[in-house]
């Protein structure tokens, strides 16, 4: 640890030469001048500004009415810089008309899915046509990686039958590689997928998350529930493919231990829960315990899910588990993570020795939370205090009912305060959420929405207040690790406090956040100091930043 030291008068040099940026300045050339312009700051500390950043995103369900499952299922989105210009874009997912499962007439023309270029003013121009990532799929969800660690994020795309692989080209646009790859399925209906180097042999693998298999043609459901339920259903086991290095995957799943006789996935997600050195899995599923599998040293995995405490909710039950999201919400080191459901969630609180302690009661979400049904949840510092808050997206189950979205605050003693009503008009509005990302869109330091509604328009949340206070933003970039430095994990000290993270691929329903990192830093104008360990063991220590800047750091 010592030898990888960086003093202050050295640091100075080696970060800036790695590209860093201070405060608000553009992190590109001059942006495309935009029809569309955005309004100023509000009063509200978030402000819808969708139509007026040029995104006309409206999410289908490929039918006039929800009539099934699928369809309720809804698509989620990622925010990722597939141009590289510093601006963060945004990639959106939405069904599709499908014969055998639609009711309604085919349309002219299909929705699908669409990806909108940051102009760095802003705005955002729809580069779907161009980039020829439109479809025609059925997507559920979306997993940003830099498979081949060319520079450029690749989109993996869960859809309800082939799932899709589109390599970056580096020129704006992108290719269908699913055939070559090998990572289509086997026509599966896919919800969740998360990006990971489970062997950490510096290429990014891959975890799918199957749903069920669903029959258009079985009508045996309770009238007012509108359709079958997912117990209606045969499971899909999950898929776990190994990155060969040569743009191929291999299927590993039982050679590794992924034995999925009865989960029904939704969300999944991956980081190092007990900091072991070998990134983990979460899957949260529908209606049956959710699965928690330990990499045991990239060899084997094994569930631990019941064990740890994980698998049930704080009733013992299994319940209707949407997204999982990890975060150090208390600060004593280690990750925690956070289960949305159907009713109380749970906050399972990380006890060190591989056991958690569901803590959703206690910690004051619980009782909030009962009264929606949430589905995309993720940690995120909205006013930069320092500390993890989380935010939830709500809407109902089988109905077009819309329900408000709830924002968390981390109050500092383990438990947290619906703040929702506080912070604007839009927490007002009921919509029937599902996936959503959470970036840094405008590169002010603090942390934007956008939100992907059920069969609706999409909604898009400036945060105008958040940088009231300090921040800091990392851009990792892997040499010996995978590219995107995903499993790498970072301790950022400042005015007394540590906050520990670790760079993540998928984040809550469906959805990615922005690839970078960012931390909050309350008061504090200078960062003490930053430590990382990478995927491949090698540790590096920053210290004496300034606050308000996003900094590049390259493995050593």
């Amino acid at each position: 640890m010592q030898n990888n030291r960086i003093y202050p008068v050295l640091l100075i040099v080696l970060v800036c030469l790695a590209g860093c940026r201070f405060g608000n300045k553009p992190a590109s050339k001059p942006a495309k001048q935009s029809e569309t312009s955005v309004p100023a700051a509000s009063d509200d500390f978030f402000q819808e500004i969708s139509r007026e950043a040029g995104l006309n995103f409206i999410h289908s369900i490929g039918d006039d009415d929800l009539s099934n499952i699928i369809q309720s299922d809804g698509g989620g989105a990622a925010f990722l810089d597939y141009d590289r210009d510093g601006n963060i874009d945004i990639y959106a997912c939405s069904g599709t008309w499908l014969e055998g499962v639609s009711k309604s007439e085919k349309p002219s023309e299909l929705p699908g899915n669409h990806l909108y270029r940051n102009l760095g003013n802003g705005t955002y121009e729809d580069m779907t046509k161009k980039a020829g990532v439109g479809g025609p799929w059925y997507s559920m969800g979306v997993a940003c990686g830099d498979f081949n660690n060319d520079g450029y994020p690749d989109l993996y795309l869960s859809n309800y039958g082939p799932n899709v692989l589109l390599k970056n080209n580096g020129n704006g646009t992108f290719s269908d590689i699913t055939k070559r790859a090998n990572v289509s399925g086997d026509n599966e209906c896919s919800i969740g997928a998360t990006w990971f180097d489970y062997d950490n042999d510096s290429f990014l693998d891959l975890y799918v998350g199957n749903f069920l298999k669903f029959d258009p043609d079985y009508n045996y459901y309770y009238a007012p529930d509108g359709f079958p339920g997912p117990m209606a259903y045969d499971a899909e086991p999950d898929f776990l493919y190994h990155n060969n290095g040569d743009g191929t995957f291999e299927n590993v799943s039982a050679a590794m231990g992924i034995a999925d006789i009865d989960g029904r996935a939704m969300g999944v997600g991956s980081a190092d829960y007990d900091a072991d050195g070998w990134v983990d899995i979460y899957v949260a599923n529908d209606h049956t315990h959710n699965y928690l599998w330990h990499n045991v040293e990239g060899k084997r995995f094994e569930d631990r899910g019941v064990m740890s405490g994980t698998a049930f909710s704080q009733a013992g039950e299994a319940t209707v588990s949407m997204s999982v999201d990890f975060a150090d919400y208390n600060f004593d080191g280690l990750l925690d993570l956070f289960v949305s459901d159907d009713t109380y969630c749970s906050l399972y609180e990380n006890l060190g020795n591989g056991v958690f302690s569901d803590k959703g009661i206690a910690s004051n979400i619980s009782m909030a939370a009962a009264q929606f049904v949430g589905w995309s949840s993720s940690f995120m510092d909205y006013d930069n205090d320092g500390d993890a808050d989380i935010f939830k997206t709500n809407g109902a189950l089988k109905h077009l009912y819309g329900q408000e979205d709830q924002l968390f605050q981390n109050e500092g003693d383990g438990t947290f305060r619906d703040v929702s009503l506080e912070l604007g008009e839009y927490f007002q509005r009921e919509l029937v959420g599902r996936g959503a990302c959470i970036g840094d869109y405008d590169n002010d330091g603090d942390l934007d929405i956008f939100i992907i509604n059920l069969n609706d328009k999409a909604v898009f949340l400036r945060n105008d207040k958040g940088n009231n206070n300090n921040w800091l933003i990392l851009k990792l970039t892997g040499t010996t690790s995978n590219r995107d430095g995903i499993g790498a994990r970072v301790k950022v000290t400042a005015g007394g406090k540590t906050q520990t993270a670790q760079k993540k691929s998928t984040t809550g329903y469906l959805s990615q956040n922005d690839p970078r990192m960012h931390f909050g830093l309350a008061q504090s104008g200078k960062v003490d100091k930053i430590e990382i360990i990478w995927p491949s063991g090698k540790s590096q220590i920053l210290e004496n930043l300034d606050s308000n800047q996003i900094v590049e750091i390259k493995e050593p």
